[in-house]
């Protein structure tokens, strides 16, 4: 034990040697006015006392516990073979796939509750594509949760549990107030502990980690650590202000970086999750590079700020509009792009279908461009995915376009038919009996049909790592 704290006194004894030093500087020498450090200045540095939002806040603080069954197919290894030089030739040249046991896999994370009705808001990769969640409140009641919705763009999920009663919810700040070196407080399940406090400052604002086309993180100095994803971020009224996501780490532990997605983001993400299930962006069909000074003078602009169109895809909104490539973007409807994130940023906020105004230099010369928003490819595909997997819930899979051709198959639910017959989430289905499998819709239709007509069961074609093969899927079940 003497270990443990060894660290602790040392820093203790460094700390009270600085304030010696401290103090022999500040003595007043004979002959010498004494100097005081202005009362104000001591005031900002002082830590506050988050002992009483702490209190408050925490049982609105959730452990998230997820259980995935994972199907794992492989090749079935003769018992003589098993553990001799020939099981590795055996299953890359003799052997024939065969499903095996599930397996059950655990994780865990944080999440808070936003809505007394049940709703709590966690990470979108501590859920995952097919889990089974459970959400353990503070006062040690435990409950199964329901995915509402899941972004993949932001990292944020939607749960509804069935709790009996209202739940106790936090309230959001404004993260766009929140400011460099003001104090903030986090808390979470850190490791499986549990609820657990740590605090810090606001370190950086607006950072971009390479996590997503929509990166506007809130960096923190308090303690996270994994498991505190999808837990909050407090400011020191106790209101939200970021959702805890991500840390920088060569270990893997807490060495100060930590990331959290801004309240603003969440509670718009949120809100769409709650009425859609899934988010809708808009789209613009350009690809945009940064400006920089040299692009500026090529281009006759004076300020080298704003989001530089490279390309514009064929068919497009961009295109349709008359947006070409060399033209810089500086505005969205009157708000200022200084670079392609904020273009990013403000095109995927505006409601698919609506006409917006982009301010555009082109040749050296402003004029304004109106353009009707389309719906990102993105949205498409999640809107996909969720009406595909609607119809057939019976073999219980989800379903999503493929450009390359086929049907991908997005996740395969527990029990289902679908995983007893051993499918996985990234299979892709080529035929659904008759049909060519071109689009989710047309699994969905083959299945109905097949179901209609009364027949017991229906053909995939599935292609997996490059070879495909023929499963049969019952239609009886359901």
């Amino acid at each position: 034990m003497a270990s443990l704290f060894t660290p602790r006194r040392s820093a203790l004894a460094a700390g009270l040697l600085a304030m010696a030093l401290g103090t022999t500087a500040l003595t007043a020498m004979p002959g010498t006015a004494q100097q005081v450090p202005p009362p104000a200045v001591v005031a900002q540095l002082a830590a506050p006392n988050f002992a009483d939002v702490a209190a408050r806040v925490a049982p609105s603080v959730v452990r998230v516990l997820t259980t995935e069954r994972v199907a794992n197919a492989g090749v079935e290894v003769p018992p003589q073979l098993r553990g001799t030089p020939m099981e590795e030739m055996f299953r890359r040249f003799g052997g024939r796939e065969m499903p095996r046991p599930e397996q059950r896999r655990a994780g865990q994370g944080s999440g808070f509750v936003v809505d007394p009705d049940g709703y709590v808001v966690t990470n979108a990769h501590v859920v995952g594509e097919n889990a089974e969640v459970r959400v353990a409140m503070a006062d040690g009641r435990e409950m199964s949760a329901r995915v509402i919705g899941r972004d993949i763009a932001t990292d944020i999920a939607l749960l509804k549990v069935e709790a009996g009663g209202p739940l106790v919810a936090l309230a959001f700040g404004d993260s766009d107030k929140a400011r460099v070196g003001e104090w903030v407080m986090a808390m979470g399940n850190p490791f499986g502990l549990g609820g657990t406090v740590t605090a810090g400052i606001v370190s950086a604002r607006g950072r971009q980690i390479g996590a997503g086309p929509y990166d506007d993180f809130i960096q923190t100095d308090a303690s996270i650590n994994p498991g505190n994803s999808g837990g909050p971020l407090f400011n020191t009224a106790g209101e939200v202000v970021g959702m805890n996501t991500a840390i920088f780490s060569p270990s893997g532990g807490n060495i100060g970086i930590g990331f959290a997605v801004p309240s603003k983001m969440v509670q718009q993400v949120v809100t769409q999750l709650r009425e859609h299930g899934s988010v809708r962006r808009g789209w613009l069909g350009v690809s945009l590079q940064p400006m920089d000074r040299e692009l500026a003078t090529v281009l006759r602009i004076e300020d080298a700020k704003g989001a530089l169109v490279a390309d514009v895809e064929p068919n497009s909104p961009a295109a349709r509009a008359g947006i070409r490539p060399g033209d810089v973007l500086t505005a969205i409807d009157g708000t200022r792009v200084e670079s392609p994130r904020d273009l990013a940023a403000g095109v995927a906020a505006v409601t698919p279908g609506r006409i917006a105004t982009l301010a555009v230099l082109r040749d050296g010369a402003a004029l304004e461009q109106r353009v009707e928003i389309g719906t990102s490819p993105a949205s498409r595909e999640a809107a996909a995915k969720g009406g595909a997997a609607s119809a057939p819930t019976s073999i219980g899979i989800g379903l999503a376009p493929r450009p390359e051709g086929g049907v991908a198959i997005t996740r395969v639910e527990p029990g289902s038919v679908a995983a007893e017959r051993g499918l996985r989430a990234g299979d892709v289905v080529l035929r659904a009996g008759d049909r060519e499998a071109k689009a989710p819709n047309d699994v969905v239709e083959a299945v109905g049909a097949a179901r209609s007509a009364g027949r017991p069961s229906i053909a995939f074609q599935v292609e997996r790592d490059g070879a495909r093969r023929f499963v049969a899927i019952p239609l009886n079940a359901g």
